[in-house]
Protein backbone atom coordinates (compact mmCIF):
# COMPACT_ATOMS: atom_id res chain seq x y z
CA UNK A 1 0.00 0.00 0.00
CA UNK A 2 1.28 3.54 -0.72
CA UNK A 3 2.26 5.59 1.94
CA UNK A 4 -0.16 8.40 1.21
CA UNK A 5 -2.93 6.13 0.46
CA UNK A 6 -1.99 4.75 4.15
CA UNK A 7 -2.71 7.98 5.61
CA UNK A 8 -5.44 8.75 4.11
CA UNK A 9 -7.61 5.69 5.26
CA UNK A 10 -6.29 6.11 8.74
CA UNK A 11 -7.73 9.20 8.30
CA UNK A 12 -11.27 8.44 7.08
CA UNK A 13 -10.89 5.95 10.07
CA UNK A 14 -10.55 8.01 12.93
CA UNK A 15 -13.48 10.61 11.64
CA UNK A 16 -16.03 7.48 11.11
CA UNK A 17 -15.21 6.53 14.87
CA UNK A 18 -15.72 10.28 15.88
CA UNK A 19 -18.89 10.53 14.27
CA UNK A 20 -20.21 7.28 15.87
CA UNK A 21 -19.09 8.73 19.15
CA UNK A 22 -21.27 11.74 18.85
CA UNK A 23 -24.31 9.44 18.02
CA UNK A 24 -23.99 7.21 21.07
CA UNK A 25 -23.83 10.66 22.90
CA UNK A 26 -27.30 11.43 21.98
CA UNK A 27 -28.83 7.90 23.72
CA UNK A 28 -26.99 9.59 27.32
CA UNK A 29 -29.80 12.19 28.12
CA UNK A 30 -31.38 12.90 31.30
CA UNK A 31 -34.95 12.00 30.85
CA UNK A 32 -37.11 14.74 30.48
CA UNK A 33 -34.25 16.97 29.69
CA UNK A 34 -34.17 15.97 26.06
CA UNK A 35 -32.72 19.85 25.02
CA UNK A 36 -29.52 20.57 23.36
CA UNK A 37 -27.36 23.37 23.81
CA UNK A 38 -28.51 24.85 20.55
CA UNK A 39 -31.68 25.52 22.15
CA UNK A 40 -33.83 22.73 20.80
CA UNK A 41 -37.43 22.18 21.55
CA UNK A 42 -37.25 19.92 24.81
CA UNK A 43 -39.75 17.09 24.55
CA UNK A 44 -41.43 15.37 26.91
CA UNK A 45 -41.78 10.93 26.07
CA UNK A 46 -45.08 10.47 28.13
CA UNK A 47 -46.29 6.36 27.59
CA UNK A 48 -49.95 5.54 27.76
CA UNK A 49 -52.91 3.11 27.18
CA UNK A 50 -54.83 5.32 24.87
CA UNK A 51 -57.96 3.31 24.11
CA UNK A 52 -59.32 4.58 27.92
CA UNK A 53 -61.83 7.62 27.21
CA UNK A 54 -62.40 10.02 28.71
CA UNK A 55 -59.22 10.00 30.22
CA UNK A 56 -57.11 8.67 26.88
CA UNK A 57 -58.33 7.66 22.88
CA UNK A 58 -57.82 8.98 19.70
CA UNK A 59 -59.79 11.24 17.56
CA UNK A 60 -61.56 10.26 14.90
CA UNK A 61 -58.24 12.16 12.71
CA UNK A 62 -55.76 9.46 14.87
CA UNK A 63 -55.07 12.28 17.43
CA UNK A 64 -54.86 11.65 21.17
CA UNK A 65 -57.34 13.26 23.43
CA UNK A 66 -59.18 13.02 26.45
CA UNK A 67 -58.56 14.32 30.26
CA UNK A 68 -55.34 13.36 30.89
CA UNK A 69 -54.00 13.97 27.54
CA UNK A 70 -55.23 17.32 28.36
CA UNK A 71 -53.36 18.01 31.80
CA UNK A 72 -50.20 16.14 30.41
CA UNK A 73 -50.23 18.91 27.83
CA UNK A 74 -50.82 22.03 29.98
CA UNK A 75 -48.29 20.52 32.62
CA UNK A 76 -45.93 20.40 29.30
CA UNK A 77 -46.73 23.60 28.48
CA UNK A 78 -46.21 25.24 32.06
CA UNK A 79 -42.58 23.46 32.21
CA UNK A 80 -41.83 24.41 28.51
CA UNK A 81 -42.03 21.05 27.00
CA UNK A 82 -43.56 19.47 23.89
CA UNK A 83 -45.43 16.44 25.18
CA UNK A 84 -44.96 13.51 22.90
CA UNK A 85 -47.29 10.37 23.78
CA UNK A 86 -46.87 6.73 22.82
CA UNK A 87 -49.19 3.96 23.28
CA UNK A 88 -48.92 0.70 24.46
CA UNK A 89 -50.96 -2.27 27.14
CA UNK A 90 -51.80 -0.70 30.01
CA UNK A 91 -49.91 -3.38 31.92
CA UNK A 92 -46.26 -2.65 30.22
CA UNK A 93 -46.58 0.76 31.37
CA UNK A 94 -45.00 0.08 35.25
CA UNK A 95 -42.37 -1.89 33.56
CA UNK A 96 -41.46 0.19 30.56
CA UNK A 97 -41.33 3.71 32.32
CA UNK A 98 -39.32 2.25 35.44
CA UNK A 99 -36.67 0.84 32.84
CA UNK A 100 -37.14 4.60 31.71
CA UNK A 101 -38.43 4.11 28.10
CA UNK A 102 -40.44 6.92 28.90
CA UNK A 103 -39.79 10.25 30.96
CA UNK A 104 -42.85 9.03 32.38
CA UNK A 105 -46.59 7.38 32.38
CA UNK A 106 -50.21 9.16 32.64
CA UNK A 107 -52.59 6.72 32.03
CA UNK A 108 -55.98 6.65 35.03
CA UNK A 109 -53.24 4.79 36.59
CA UNK A 110 -54.14 3.97 40.38
CA UNK A 111 -51.64 5.08 43.05
CA UNK A 112 -50.76 1.14 44.36
CA UNK A 113 -47.96 0.11 46.75
CA UNK A 114 -47.67 -2.45 44.91
CA UNK A 115 -46.93 -0.25 41.56
CA UNK A 116 -44.84 2.55 44.15
CA UNK A 117 -42.23 -0.29 44.77
CA UNK A 118 -41.18 0.02 40.70
CA UNK A 119 -42.11 3.64 39.79
CA UNK A 120 -42.41 7.14 41.96
CA UNK A 121 -45.93 8.78 41.86
CA UNK A 122 -47.19 12.09 41.50
CA UNK A 123 -48.99 13.82 43.75
CA UNK A 124 -52.74 12.45 43.07
CA UNK A 125 -54.50 14.23 40.52
CA UNK A 126 -57.27 12.49 40.23
CA UNK A 127 -60.11 10.87 42.22
CA UNK A 128 -61.82 8.19 41.17
CA UNK A 129 -63.49 4.51 42.59
CA UNK A 130 -64.10 0.89 40.83
CA UNK A 131 -67.60 -0.11 39.80
CA UNK A 132 -69.67 -2.61 37.81
CA UNK A 133 -71.43 -2.12 34.78
CA UNK A 134 -74.42 -4.57 33.77
CA UNK A 135 -77.00 -5.24 31.19
CA UNK A 136 -79.92 -3.74 32.35
CA UNK A 137 -82.41 -5.72 33.82
CA UNK A 138 -80.16 -8.07 35.35
CA UNK A 139 -80.19 -9.70 39.06
CA UNK A 140 -76.49 -8.34 40.08
CA UNK A 141 -77.04 -5.55 42.91
CA UNK A 142 -73.80 -4.92 44.66
CA UNK A 143 -70.32 -6.56 44.09
CA UNK A 144 -71.46 -9.46 46.16
CA UNK A 145 -73.91 -10.38 43.55
CA UNK A 146 -70.60 -10.59 41.03
CA UNK A 147 -69.57 -14.17 42.90
CA UNK A 148 -70.28 -16.82 40.71
CA UNK A 149 -70.62 -14.69 37.85
CA UNK A 150 -68.37 -14.12 34.85
CA UNK A 151 -66.74 -10.69 35.11
CA UNK A 152 -64.79 -9.00 32.80
CA UNK A 153 -61.89 -6.49 33.61
CA UNK A 154 -59.07 -4.66 31.39
CA UNK A 155 -55.64 -6.75 32.58
CA UNK A 156 -53.61 -4.68 34.86
CA UNK A 157 -55.75 -2.76 36.30
CA UNK A 158 -57.27 -1.59 39.72
CA UNK A 159 -60.89 -3.52 38.30
CA UNK A 160 -58.86 -6.20 37.72
CA UNK A 161 -57.39 -6.43 41.56
CA UNK A 162 -60.89 -5.45 42.94
CA UNK A 163 -62.65 -8.35 41.58
CA UNK A 164 -59.98 -10.89 42.46
CA UNK A 165 -60.52 -9.53 45.82
CA UNK A 166 -63.91 -11.04 46.16
CA UNK A 167 -62.64 -14.66 45.20
CA UNK A 168 -63.51 -14.34 41.45
CA UNK A 169 -61.10 -15.12 38.76
CA UNK A 170 -61.68 -12.55 36.23
CA UNK A 171 -62.07 -12.76 32.21
CA UNK A 172 -59.11 -10.24 31.18
CA UNK A 173 -59.11 -8.17 28.80
CA UNK A 174 -55.99 -5.54 26.62
CA UNK A 175 -58.81 -3.14 26.46
CA UNK A 176 -62.38 -1.81 28.40
CA UNK A 177 -63.90 -2.03 25.01
CA UNK A 178 -62.97 -5.06 24.64
CA UNK A 179 -64.38 -5.95 28.35
CA UNK A 180 -67.51 -4.48 27.45
CA UNK A 181 -68.36 -5.62 24.05
CA UNK A 182 -67.74 -9.26 25.65
CA UNK A 183 -70.55 -8.34 28.00
CA UNK A 184 -72.76 -7.27 25.74
CA UNK A 185 -72.35 -10.24 23.55
CA UNK A 186 -73.31 -12.52 26.18
CA UNK A 187 -69.50 -13.73 27.23
CA UNK A 188 -69.91 -12.22 30.64
CA UNK A 189 -72.14 -10.83 33.02
CA UNK A 190 -70.65 -8.06 34.22
CA UNK A 191 -67.76 -5.15 33.81
CA UNK A 192 -65.77 -3.67 36.84
CA UNK A 193 -64.02 -0.43 36.07
CA UNK A 194 -63.24 3.22 36.65
CA UNK A 195 -66.77 5.12 37.54
CA UNK A 196 -66.04 7.88 35.27
CA UNK A 197 -65.44 5.41 32.16
CA UNK A 198 -68.64 3.79 32.36
CA UNK A 199 -70.77 7.35 32.72
CA UNK A 200 -68.59 8.28 29.63
CA UNK A 201 -69.81 5.21 27.64
CA UNK A 202 -73.46 5.73 28.50
CA UNK A 203 -73.41 9.32 27.82
CA UNK A 204 -71.52 8.81 24.14
CA UNK A 205 -74.31 5.99 23.33
CA UNK A 206 -77.79 6.71 25.61
CA UNK A 207 -79.48 3.94 23.61
CA UNK A 208 -77.06 1.41 24.69
CA UNK A 209 -78.19 -1.65 27.27
CA UNK A 210 -76.11 -0.80 30.20
CA UNK A 211 -76.56 0.45 33.52
CA UNK A 212 -74.55 0.93 36.61
CA UNK A 213 -74.89 -0.40 39.80
CA UNK A 214 -73.32 0.85 43.20
CA UNK A 215 -70.33 -0.67 44.96
CA UNK A 216 -68.65 -0.01 47.78
CA UNK A 217 -65.17 -0.55 46.33
CA UNK A 218 -62.32 1.94 48.35
CA UNK A 219 -61.99 5.22 46.72
CA UNK A 220 -58.65 5.21 44.42
CA UNK A 221 -56.44 8.00 43.88
CA UNK A 222 -54.80 8.72 39.83
CA UNK A 223 -51.17 9.48 39.61
CA UNK A 224 -48.62 10.30 36.87
CA UNK A 225 -45.30 7.21 37.20
CA UNK A 226 -41.99 8.34 36.81
CA UNK A 227 -38.21 6.15 37.23
CA UNK A 228 -37.93 5.84 40.77
CA UNK A 229 -34.88 8.19 40.42
CA UNK A 230 -36.07 11.16 38.66
CA UNK A 231 -37.12 13.22 41.42
CA UNK A 232 -36.47 16.16 39.93
CA UNK A 233 -39.00 16.41 36.44
CA UNK A 234 -41.55 14.43 39.36
CA UNK A 235 -41.08 17.34 41.53
CA UNK A 236 -41.80 19.87 38.55
CA UNK A 237 -44.47 18.08 37.56
CA UNK A 238 -46.39 18.25 41.39
CA UNK A 239 -45.33 21.76 41.59
CA UNK A 240 -47.39 22.19 38.08
CA UNK A 241 -50.54 20.36 38.83
CA UNK A 242 -50.33 22.46 42.11
CA UNK A 243 -50.33 25.61 40.16
CA UNK A 244 -52.84 24.37 37.64
CA UNK A 245 -55.47 23.53 40.37
CA UNK A 246 -54.60 26.89 41.80
CA UNK A 247 -54.94 28.68 38.35
CA UNK A 248 -58.50 27.11 37.72
CA UNK A 249 -56.70 25.18 34.71
CA UNK A 250 -57.12 21.87 35.79
CA UNK A 251 -60.99 22.57 36.64
CA UNK A 252 -61.29 23.81 33.53
CA UNK A 253 -60.07 20.78 31.78
CA UNK A 254 -62.04 18.67 34.28
CA UNK A 255 -65.35 20.43 33.35
CA UNK A 256 -64.54 20.05 30.04
CA UNK A 257 -64.64 16.01 30.12
CA UNK A 258 -66.94 15.49 33.24
CA UNK A 259 -69.60 18.56 32.74
CA UNK A 260 -69.12 19.66 36.49
CA UNK A 261 -66.24 21.45 39.04
CA UNK A 262 -63.11 19.07 39.80
CA UNK A 263 -64.08 18.05 43.64
CA UNK A 264 -61.54 18.65 46.23
CA UNK A 265 -59.60 15.81 47.69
Amino acid sequence: MKKGLHKVLVALVVMSLLALTGCGGSQTQQSGNNSSASGEEKVLKVGSAIEYAPFEFMDEKNNPVGFDIDLMNAIGEDLGYKVVFESAVFDTLVGAVALGNYDCVISAMTITEERAQSVLFSDPYFESAQIIAVKKGTDIKSEQDLVGKNVAVQQGTTGQFAVEDLGIDPKKFETIADAINDMMIGGSEAVVADTPIFYYYIAQNPNVNLEVVPSNFEKEYFGIAFKKDNTELAEKVNASLKKLKENGKYNEIYKKWFNEDAPEF
